[in-house]
């Protein structure tokens, strides 16, 4: 685990010690545009880990003098990682939480605590169900309650708070708007436990977890700025590159109503842990050569030369020493005898690393792994084209089975293209009224169901078959057989719900198997790791496990592996949320104008996706095929901005020989 560790300008009270912790933990310099002390991880699990082990030492600390240990917590998939530390720590190291007495930050409006959506259920299904806190010790507020009682709700919450003793650790997330618990833009700092009225954007952010923004609460009950931060100390998590811009805004502009987190500048012990996606905005991060010295490596010394490039909107080649020095780069120009030399170095590291349809792998042995149905096409569509042009064996695997993102009305559209076709298909009277049953049964489901509610079994085979056939309709658009697509429907997907279940080892399994059979000698992985459900994080865990596994069973000699399959070579792709930077991708593969069209043709054929997907992803309202296009043809104008050929399109990848 590596992390870094920043000061603020104007430092809180505690920082001389927060300093000290966070430099034994790896930190390196701070910089002076960061106003609250930020810890970076290289992997959610790292920070995950941090944040159990503080805790997990405070509870101990206050049994040791028998006092209780009062926790604030948070829902939402960024504390999942924490609280499955915690279990873990309970259940193989005898963690006692006995003492502990939490108050969770908040709960929709209305909203019953057996509700799928309820903060209530979620705390006990991820947490307080796995671990030994008295039941009377837990707080959440309620959503249950008569409309007219809310506000005497909402002042006994403030009391038990105080009869606690406050709260000694306060854990936060930090929503697309800036906004902590539920306290919204506008809210001001001195506020307590109260209803409020959701954003438009939380509610946004919500949807997936409702199965439409339409059936997202208006209203919810949370803690108040006041009350968080009355806090002793607060830790604020937050991971993916879409919570990035905020990250950056509640860090280094000034304390504002507009973002409720940068209050958290103004506590005498906060601190923020980010991975190493959503601390992407950070200058220190971003362009570390304004506020610090930097070491130039050549990785560092291309960034920078092509974030100038871009700034001032001339070509690389055309860059002079004075556009560096007037830039703050003073300490780069210094590294070569003269700055033509730094510039036909990036310029040409960046040319060459443009691949046309004949660099690219031919005659060998592919997996292709997309987490949903859908992913390959429009993350490499031009790249699967490629593979398959140039005679690769290509095996597409379909780690999902996608099955929650198709709308009921689909299922019904295809019942009612089964029965209009029933003569077609020569179903006889017996077969043709089991059907008759069985599609009555499911009408009267959907007719009966909840916003949310687990689909009956038969339901997600038929969501699940609906999506396999766009998906091998997609495949074909590229050349592929029905044959070259393999659903591996891994079981930590199959829980009916948004929320999956944890990866386990029959995961691995199924992708280790897959290995095992075809014996890859190169695969493509979905590197885009901000998908805000967590999907693509999940399928990448389950891929770098069973690789390694894969790795190390060839490397004892199991005689059954070549050389070349025994270490197969990673391609990391994205595309459906997000693009690799410039700067870090190895590999640049030219799309024409009839390539994008073939590319954007096979992302139609998901058609229970097109015009109208179920999770389409809060912080980006194009349809995935506009977006795979605009970043295409956004990659290919960056290209052509710094002085490279002008091509019509273009996906990036990086290359590697391991799992990074």
């Amino acid at each position: 685990m590596s992390a870094d560790a920043a000061s603020g300008s104007n430092p809180p009270v505690e920082t001389s010690t927060v300093e000290t912790s966070r430099q034994v933990a790896g930190g390196h310099e701070g910089t002076q545009r960061e106003r609250v002390p930020v810890l970076i991880f290289d992997a959610p699990d790292a920070m995950s880990r941090q944040v159990a082990r503080r805790i997990a030492n405070l509870i101990e600390e206050r049994q040791a003098v028998g006092q209780p240990l009062v926790l604030g917590l948070p829902t939402g998939s960024t504390p999942i990682g924490v609280y499955q530390q915690l279990i873990r720590m309970h259940e193989e190291e005898g963690l006692d939480f006995s003492n502990v007495v939490t108050f969770n930050l908040d709960e929709y409006y209305p909203m019953a605590p057996e509700g799928l959506q309820s903060y209530h259920r979620f705390m006990e299904e991820n947490f307080f169900n796995h671990v030994n806190i008295p039941e009377e010790n837990i707080h959440i507020p309620r959503g249950d309650i008569p409309r007219e009682a809310v506000e005497h709700h909402c002042i006994e919450y403030e009391h038990a708070i105080e009869k606690a003793g406050g709260i000694d650790l306060m854990l936060l997330g930090i929503g697309r708007s800036g906004h902590v618990g539920f306290n919204e833009p506008g809210s001001s700092q001195d506020t307590r436990t109260r209803m409020i009225v959701l954003d438009e954007i939380t509610r946004k952010d919500a949807a997936s977890d409702f199965f439409g923004e339409e059936n997202v609460p208006q209203e919810a009950i949370t803690m108040g700025v006041g009350t968080i931060l009355d806090a002793d100390e607060i830790i604020l998590m937050a991971t993916g590159e879409h919570k990035a811009p905020i990250v950056q805004r509640a860090v280094e502009e000034p304390p504002t109503r507009d973002v409720t987190a940068s209050y958290l500048q103004e506590h005498g012990n906060a601190t923020f842990y980010v991975d190493r996606a959503a601390g992407g905005e950070l200058t220190r991060v971003k362009t570390p050569w304004l506020v610090r010295e930097v070491d130039w490596t050549k990785r560092e010394a291309k960034r920078a030369v092509i974030w100038l490039s871009k700034t001032l909107d001339k070509a690389i080649p055309r860059l002079e020493s004075g556009d560096f020095y007037r830039n703050q780069l003073h300490g780069l120009v210094h590294q070569y005898d003269h700055i033509d030399d730094l510039t036909r170095e990036v310029f040409e590291d960046l040319r060459r690393r443009i691949n046309y349809q004949e660099d690219i792998i031919s005659d060998e042995r592919v997996i292709v792994f997309s987490p949903h149905p859908d992913d390959d096409v429009i993350s490499m569509g031009g790249m699967l084209n490629t593979l398959v042009e140039n005679d690769n064996d290509v095996t597409v695997a379909y780690m999902t089975s996608g099955n929650v993102a198709v709308f009921d009305a689909d299922v019904r559209r295809y019942l009612r293209f089964v029965e209009l076709s029933s003569d077609a298909l020569d179903m006889d009277d017996a077969a043709l009224e089991d059907f008759h049953e069985r599609r009555e049964k499911i009408e009267a489901f959907f007719d009966s169901k909840d916003p949310g509610e687990v689909d009956l079994p038969e339901v997600q085979d038929l969501k699940a078959h609906i999506r396999a056939g766009e998906a091998v309709a997609a495949t074909g658009v590229m050349g592929l057989d029905p044959g070259d697509s393999r659903f591996l429907d891994m079981p930590f997907y199959k829980t009916g719900r948004v929320r999956k279940d944890p990866i386990s080892e029959a995961d691995v399994e199924v992708v280790l198997e897959l290995l095992e059979e075809v014996q890859p000698t190169n695969i493509f992985v979905a590197g885009d790791l901000s998908d805000p459900h967590g999907t693509h994080r999940m399928c990448y865990q389950a891929i770098d496990e069973a690789l390694q596994r894969y790795r190390a069973a060839a490397a004892g000699g199991d005689g059954e592996t070549s050389e070349a399959t025994a270490d197969p070579g990673v391609w990391l792709y994205r595309g459906a949320w997000q693009e690799w930077e410039t700067y870090r991708a190895d590999v640049f593969l030219p799309l024409s104008k009839a390539g994008l069209d073939q590319k954007v043709e096979a992302i139609y054929k998901h058609e229970s996706q097109k015009d109208r997907a179920m999770f389409p992803g809060a912080y980006d309202e194009r349809e995935f095929w506009q977006r795979a296009r605009d970043r295409n043809r956004d990659t290919a104008e960056t290209l052509n901005q710094l002085g490279l050929p002008e091509f019509y399109a273009a996906e990036a990848f990086v290359t590697t020989d391991k799992m990074p």
